[in-house]
């Protein structure tokens, strides 16, 4: 029996932080022992907010570097990006033509946007319909989300069902799966970490960005346990480890932030020099999501090819 098999797609937008490592990426690594895997970088989705042709070309890399950096294994997880599967956008409109407006106007994102006045584009609206064919092209037994990204899967299902419905039995229905005991990373101000609050930690900070960052950590001024720093702390060290010696050093927020700075970059240094490595050779690393998306356009062709006999569209 083959594996099972999860997918999540990432945009190239940016830095990761020890928030996004925790929350998801750490995921990936562990999933891809027990299951197979894609990882897409969906750089058609980035495209709402970014619009540099060397920016993308950057990020694209970026991504690709950090994936490989933490322990993604090309040869357990197909690595590649949206815009070398052409299929992804043929098949996007093909669910155009079977999902209402009125349905799609209850996805979070465009009530978000709409709430705040934007001038919303197509993109943002149709948003969960290139996202639902990002999944179904690949037949995915799970999709590792977040909880504010839940609704997604359960659109991407809906369209299935419409589809399977109308056409025929075609795409497996996937599963949503979000791990229980991820709980929200706090930032270095107490609210969740995230780069538009610039609260973050990077991912792969040097030693100065760590110290930096931590130092800088919200503290109250009860003399106790400091909250926003141990929240962080669990992430690299037992918490019962930590509370018998945040317990002993009630108060000494100082040594706290530098005992947290040490651990950090313990946890961080060898990925942060691993990822050095990777950069010396782009080349390589690129190979790597040429061939991906190789191996990805075989499996989208094949669905495509089913696809469109049950429309109709094979007439030679």
């Amino acid at each position: 029996m083959s594996k099972k098999v999860f997918l999540s797609g990432v945009q190239p937008s940016g830095k990761p932080h020890i928030g996004n490592y925790f929350g998801a990426m750490k995921q990936f690594v562990e999933l891809q022992g027990e299951y197979g895997g894609f990882i897409i970088i969906v750089d058609y989705h980035a495209l709402h907010s970014l619009r540099n042709a060397k920016e993308m070309q950057e990020n694209i890399v970026a991504v690709l570097l950090d994936f490989l950096a933490i322990g993604l294994d090309p040869k357990k997880v197909t690595i590649f990006k949206q815009s070398d599967v052409s299929e992804h956008t043929e098949l996007t409109w093909i669910f155009d033509t079977i999902t209402t407006m009125p349905y799609l106007m209850r996805a979070h994102a465009f009530k978000d946007a709409e709430a705040k006045n934007k001038e919303i584009d197509v993109g943002t609206f149709n948003y969960p319909v290139l996202m639902a064919t990002d999944i179904l092209l690949y037949s995915p037994d799970l999709v590792p989300v977040g909880a504010d990204q839940k609704q997604h899967v359960e659109i991407c299902r809906d369209i299935a069902m419409k589809f399977n419905n109308t056409y025929g039995e075609t795409f497996k229905l996937p599963e949503p799966f979000i791990k229980k005991n991820v709980a929200v990373v706090p930032g270095t101000d107490g609210r969740k970490m995230s780069k538009s609050y610039g609260n973050t930690i990077p991912l792969f900070a040097e030693y100065e960005e760590i110290k930096k960052a931590v130092m800088a950590i919200v503290t109250d001024s009860g003399g106790g346990i400091p909250a926003n720093v141990f929240a962080i702390h669990k992430l690299v060290r037992s918490e019962d480890e930590l509370k018998k010696i945040y317990e002993e050093k009630a108060g000494k927020y100082k040594e706290l932030k530098e005992l947290l700075v040490e651990d950090l970059e313990k946890f961080i240094a060898p990925l942060r020099e691993r990822r050095k490595e990777l950069a010396k050779d782009i080349p390589a690393a690129l190979a790597i999501l040429k061939k991906g998306g190789e191996e990805a356009k075989k499996i989208a062709a094949a669905k495509m090819h089913e696809v469109r006999e049950k429309i109709g569209v094979n007439v030679y």
